[in-house]
Protein backbone atom coordinates (compact mmCIF):
# COMPACT_ATOMS: atom_id res chain seq x y z
CA UNK A 1 0.00 0.00 0.00
CA UNK A 2 1.39 3.62 -0.62
CA UNK A 3 2.44 5.65 2.13
CA UNK A 4 0.54 7.82 1.11
CA UNK A 5 -2.76 6.47 1.27
CA UNK A 6 -4.35 7.54 4.45
CA UNK A 7 -5.62 5.07 7.47
CA UNK A 8 -7.11 4.57 10.60
CA UNK A 9 -9.02 3.21 13.73
CA UNK A 10 -11.30 4.09 16.57
CA UNK A 11 -14.30 3.98 18.11
CA UNK A 12 -21.63 -21.42 22.05
CA UNK A 13 -18.35 -21.92 21.57
CA UNK A 14 -15.78 -24.93 22.97
CA UNK A 15 -13.90 -24.08 25.31
CA UNK A 16 -9.86 -25.05 24.75
CA UNK A 17 -8.80 -28.56 24.22
CA UNK A 18 -6.65 -27.91 27.56
CA UNK A 19 -5.90 -25.37 29.78
CA UNK A 20 -3.60 -22.51 28.43
CA UNK A 21 -0.82 -23.08 30.70
CA UNK A 22 -0.69 -26.35 28.66
CA UNK A 23 -0.36 -24.89 24.97
CA UNK A 24 2.59 -24.36 23.57
CA UNK A 25 4.45 -21.21 22.17
CA UNK A 26 3.80 -20.31 18.94
CA UNK A 27 0.49 -21.56 19.13
CA UNK A 28 -3.07 -19.32 19.33
CA UNK A 29 -5.66 -19.89 21.63
CA UNK A 30 -9.38 -18.83 21.42
CA UNK A 31 -11.09 -17.44 24.67
CA UNK A 32 -14.70 -16.48 24.45
CA UNK A 33 -15.63 -18.51 27.79
CA UNK A 34 -14.29 -15.89 29.55
CA UNK A 35 -13.61 -15.68 33.32
CA UNK A 36 -15.40 -13.45 35.42
CA UNK A 37 -12.92 -10.25 37.03
CA UNK A 38 -13.27 -9.96 40.57
CA UNK A 39 -14.57 -6.37 39.78
CA UNK A 40 -17.54 -7.17 38.16
CA UNK A 41 -18.97 -8.93 41.14
CA UNK A 42 -22.68 -8.96 40.09
CA UNK A 43 -22.33 -7.37 37.51
CA UNK A 44 -24.10 -8.61 33.19
CA UNK A 45 -21.78 -10.31 31.53
CA UNK A 46 -22.42 -11.84 27.80
CA UNK A 47 -23.92 -14.88 26.81
CA UNK A 48 -21.10 -16.52 26.60
CA UNK A 49 -20.05 -19.50 28.94
CA UNK A 50 -17.47 -19.40 31.67
CA UNK A 51 -14.34 -21.30 31.33
CA UNK A 52 -11.97 -22.23 34.00
CA UNK A 53 -9.26 -19.68 34.97
CA UNK A 54 -5.67 -20.23 33.39
CA UNK A 55 -3.26 -21.93 35.17
CA UNK A 56 -0.10 -20.12 34.21
CA UNK A 57 2.05 -19.04 31.41
CA UNK A 58 3.96 -21.20 28.64
CA UNK A 59 7.40 -22.27 29.85
CA UNK A 60 8.98 -20.35 27.84
CA UNK A 61 7.90 -17.57 25.12
CA UNK A 62 5.91 -14.53 25.06
CA UNK A 63 2.04 -14.34 25.38
CA UNK A 64 0.04 -12.01 23.44
CA UNK A 65 -3.54 -11.09 23.95
CA UNK A 66 -5.14 -10.27 21.15
CA UNK A 67 -8.74 -7.97 21.68
CA UNK A 68 -10.54 -8.01 18.31
CA UNK A 69 -12.85 -5.06 18.59
CA UNK A 70 -16.81 -5.26 19.07
CA UNK A 71 -18.41 -8.61 17.65
CA UNK A 72 -20.59 -9.59 14.25
CA UNK A 73 -23.73 -10.46 16.38
CA UNK A 74 -23.79 -8.00 18.66
CA UNK A 75 -26.53 -6.05 16.47
CA UNK A 76 -28.73 -8.81 17.06
CA UNK A 77 -28.44 -8.83 21.00
CA UNK A 78 -29.22 -5.30 22.19
CA UNK A 79 -30.58 -6.13 25.68
CA UNK A 80 -26.91 -8.21 26.22
CA UNK A 81 -24.70 -5.62 24.65
CA UNK A 82 -26.50 -2.38 26.53
CA UNK A 83 -26.43 -3.96 29.83
CA UNK A 84 -24.11 -1.89 32.46
CA UNK A 85 -20.93 -4.01 33.56
CA UNK A 86 -18.01 -2.13 35.50
CA UNK A 87 -15.50 0.32 33.63
CA UNK A 88 -13.12 0.84 36.16
CA UNK A 89 -12.90 4.60 38.41
CA UNK A 90 -16.31 3.93 40.08
CA UNK A 91 -17.81 4.10 36.56
CA UNK A 92 -19.73 1.47 34.31
CA UNK A 93 -20.76 1.28 30.78
CA UNK A 94 -22.27 -0.74 28.61
CA UNK A 95 -21.20 -4.49 28.04
CA UNK A 96 -20.01 -3.93 24.61
CA UNK A 97 -20.95 -1.79 21.06
CA UNK A 98 -22.35 -2.96 17.77
CA UNK A 99 -18.76 -0.74 16.37
CA UNK A 100 -19.67 1.49 13.25
CA UNK A 101 -18.70 0.54 9.37
CA UNK A 102 -17.78 2.63 6.01
CA UNK A 103 -19.91 4.53 4.47
CA UNK A 104 -20.10 1.72 1.99
CA UNK A 105 -21.36 -0.91 5.06
CA UNK A 106 -17.71 -2.68 5.55
CA UNK A 107 -18.17 -3.32 9.31
CA UNK A 108 -15.55 -2.59 12.24
CA UNK A 109 -16.17 -5.87 13.51
CA UNK A 110 -15.23 -7.92 10.09
CA UNK A 111 -12.07 -5.56 9.89
CA UNK A 112 -10.84 -5.72 13.32
CA UNK A 113 -11.64 -9.17 13.14
CA UNK A 114 -9.54 -10.25 9.92
CA UNK A 115 -6.66 -8.28 10.69
CA UNK A 116 -6.27 -9.80 14.42
CA UNK A 117 -6.40 -13.42 13.03
CA UNK A 118 -3.25 -11.67 10.29
CA UNK A 119 -1.47 -10.31 13.75
CA UNK A 120 -1.92 -13.95 15.22
CA UNK A 121 -0.56 -15.98 12.57
CA UNK A 122 2.73 -13.63 12.00
CA UNK A 123 2.95 -13.51 15.62
CA UNK A 124 2.59 -17.55 16.34
CA UNK A 125 5.17 -17.86 13.49
CA UNK A 126 7.79 -15.97 15.71
CA UNK A 127 7.20 -18.46 18.75
CA UNK A 128 4.72 -16.39 20.87
CA UNK A 129 1.73 -17.62 22.00
CA UNK A 130 -1.20 -15.79 21.29
CA UNK A 131 -4.93 -15.55 22.92
CA UNK A 132 -7.81 -14.39 21.06
CA UNK A 133 -10.73 -12.85 23.13
CA UNK A 134 -13.61 -14.01 21.08
CA UNK A 135 -13.32 -17.28 18.30
CA UNK A 136 -15.40 -16.07 15.67
CA UNK A 137 -17.13 -12.80 14.09
CA UNK A 138 -20.69 -13.83 14.38
CA UNK A 139 -21.02 -14.32 18.23
CA UNK A 140 -21.78 -11.66 21.11
CA UNK A 141 -19.97 -9.97 23.47
CA UNK A 142 -17.60 -10.82 25.17
CA UNK A 143 -18.02 -8.05 27.37
CA UNK A 144 -15.37 -5.21 28.14
CA UNK A 145 -14.76 -6.11 31.48
CA UNK A 146 -14.76 -9.77 30.38
CA UNK A 147 -12.07 -8.75 27.82
CA UNK A 148 -10.27 -7.53 30.52
CA UNK A 149 -9.85 -10.15 32.50
CA UNK A 150 -8.75 -12.51 29.67
CA UNK A 151 -5.54 -10.47 29.61
CA UNK A 152 -4.86 -10.03 33.30
CA UNK A 153 -5.68 -14.16 34.22
CA UNK A 154 -2.82 -14.84 30.91
CA UNK A 155 -0.55 -12.87 32.89
CA UNK A 156 0.02 -11.23 29.05
CA UNK A 157 2.93 -9.89 28.44
CA UNK A 158 1.40 -7.12 26.26
CA UNK A 159 -2.43 -6.35 25.06
CA UNK A 160 -3.82 -4.95 22.01
CA UNK A 161 -6.89 -4.41 21.54
CA UNK A 162 -8.11 -3.62 17.40
CA UNK A 163 -10.30 -1.37 16.83
CA UNK A 164 -11.28 1.60 14.27
CA UNK A 165 -13.19 4.69 14.36
CA UNK A 166 -16.37 6.18 12.67
CA UNK A 167 -15.67 9.84 12.75
CA UNK A 168 -17.99 12.54 10.33
CA UNK A 169 -15.90 15.43 10.88
CA UNK A 170 -14.20 16.89 7.66
CA UNK A 171 -10.53 15.69 6.83
CA UNK A 172 -10.51 13.53 10.23
CA UNK A 173 -8.13 10.71 9.16
CA UNK A 174 -5.09 8.58 10.47
CA UNK A 175 -4.51 6.29 13.35
CA UNK A 176 -3.88 7.11 17.35
CA UNK A 177 -2.98 4.02 20.44
CA UNK A 178 -4.99 4.79 23.52
CA UNK A 179 -4.10 3.94 26.98
CA UNK A 180 -5.07 4.09 30.51
CA UNK A 181 -4.01 7.27 31.69
CA UNK A 182 -3.47 8.34 34.48
CA UNK A 183 -2.68 5.06 35.48
CA UNK A 184 -4.69 2.75 37.93
CA UNK A 185 -1.57 0.12 38.68
CA UNK A 186 2.15 0.09 37.86
CA UNK A 187 1.27 -2.11 34.33
CA UNK A 188 -0.89 1.04 33.42
CA UNK A 189 1.98 2.96 33.82
CA UNK A 190 5.35 2.74 31.75
CA UNK A 191 4.77 -0.71 30.72
CA UNK A 192 1.58 0.58 28.69
CA UNK A 193 3.15 3.50 27.51
CA UNK A 194 6.08 1.86 25.96
CA UNK A 195 3.67 -0.37 24.12
CA UNK A 196 1.46 2.10 22.82
CA UNK A 197 4.64 3.93 21.72
CA UNK A 198 5.65 0.68 20.27
CA UNK A 199 2.93 0.46 18.60
CA UNK A 200 3.04 4.25 17.17
CA UNK A 201 6.12 3.80 15.81
CA UNK A 202 5.18 0.82 14.33
CA UNK A 203 2.50 1.97 12.33
CA UNK A 204 3.98 4.83 11.75
CA UNK A 205 6.46 3.01 10.12
CA UNK A 206 4.35 1.11 7.98
CA UNK A 207 3.56 4.09 5.92
CA UNK A 208 0.28 5.22 8.06
CA UNK A 209 -0.38 8.76 9.08
CA UNK A 210 -0.88 9.94 12.57
CA UNK A 211 -4.25 11.26 13.84
CA UNK A 212 -5.62 14.52 12.66
CA UNK A 213 -8.48 14.80 15.03
CA UNK A 214 -7.76 12.44 18.20
CA UNK A 215 -4.73 12.35 20.70
CA UNK A 216 -1.38 14.08 19.91
CA UNK A 217 1.59 12.89 17.48
CA UNK A 218 -0.86 9.38 17.32
CA UNK A 219 -1.18 8.70 21.29
CA UNK A 220 -4.09 9.67 23.24
CA UNK A 221 -3.94 8.88 26.89
CA UNK A 222 -7.57 8.37 28.09
CA UNK A 223 -9.24 7.29 31.46
CA UNK A 224 -12.81 6.26 29.15
CA UNK A 225 -11.98 2.97 27.91
CA UNK A 226 -12.86 -0.04 30.18
CA UNK A 227 -10.47 -2.48 28.64
CA UNK A 228 -7.88 -0.53 29.71
CA UNK A 229 -8.78 1.35 32.92
CA UNK A 230 -9.48 -2.89 34.32
CA UNK A 231 -6.30 -4.20 33.06
CA UNK A 232 -3.39 -5.08 35.18
CA UNK A 233 -1.23 -5.90 32.55
CA UNK A 234 0.58 -3.71 29.80
CA UNK A 235 -2.59 -2.89 27.57
CA UNK A 236 -3.02 -0.60 24.67
CA UNK A 237 -5.94 0.12 21.96
CA UNK A 238 -4.65 1.07 18.69
CA UNK A 239 -7.53 2.88 16.66
CA UNK A 240 -6.97 2.25 13.03
CA UNK A 241 -8.09 4.60 10.90
CA UNK A 242 -11.76 6.41 10.28
CA UNK A 243 -13.65 4.01 8.60
CA UNK A 244 -15.73 7.38 7.34
CA UNK A 245 -12.80 8.68 5.43
CA UNK A 246 -13.04 7.23 2.05
CA UNK A 247 -9.28 6.56 1.10
CA UNK A 248 -8.90 4.83 4.76
CA UNK A 249 -12.41 2.72 3.67
CA UNK A 250 -10.96 1.61 0.81
CA UNK A 251 -7.86 0.62 2.54
CA UNK A 252 -9.43 -0.92 5.47
CA UNK A 253 -12.13 -3.14 2.90
CA UNK A 254 -9.11 -4.62 1.01
CA UNK A 255 -7.23 -7.41 1.58
CA UNK A 256 -4.13 -5.85 0.85
CA UNK A 257 -4.90 -2.63 3.28
CA UNK A 258 -5.62 -5.26 6.16
CA UNK A 259 -2.42 -6.84 5.57
CA UNK A 260 -0.36 -3.68 5.83
CA UNK A 261 -2.06 -2.96 9.30
CA UNK A 262 -1.46 -6.26 10.82
CA UNK A 263 2.09 -7.03 9.49
CA UNK A 264 2.86 -3.42 10.81
CA UNK A 265 1.10 -3.83 14.47
CA UNK A 266 3.17 -7.54 14.67
CA UNK A 267 6.11 -6.12 14.13
CA UNK A 268 5.75 -3.19 16.71
CA UNK A 269 4.08 -5.94 19.29
CA UNK A 270 7.76 -8.14 18.53
CA UNK A 271 9.69 -4.95 18.95
CA UNK A 272 8.22 -3.98 22.24
CA UNK A 273 8.62 -7.56 23.66
CA UNK A 274 12.30 -8.17 22.71
CA UNK A 275 12.70 -4.80 24.31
Amino acid sequence: MAIGLTLFAACGVEPPASPPSAAAPGTTTVLTTLPQPSSASGAPSSSAPQPPPSTGRPKTGKVVVLDPGHNGGNAGRPGEINKQVPAGRGKTKPCNTTGTSTNSGYAEHAFTWDVSQRISEALSAKGIRVILTRQNDNGVGPCVNERAAIGNDAAADAVVSIHADGSNSAGAHGFHIAYSAPPLNAQQGEPSAKLATALRDGLRAGGFPTSTYLGSNGLAPRSDLAGLNLSTRPAALVECGNMRNADEAAAMASEEGRQQYAASIAKAIEDYLAA
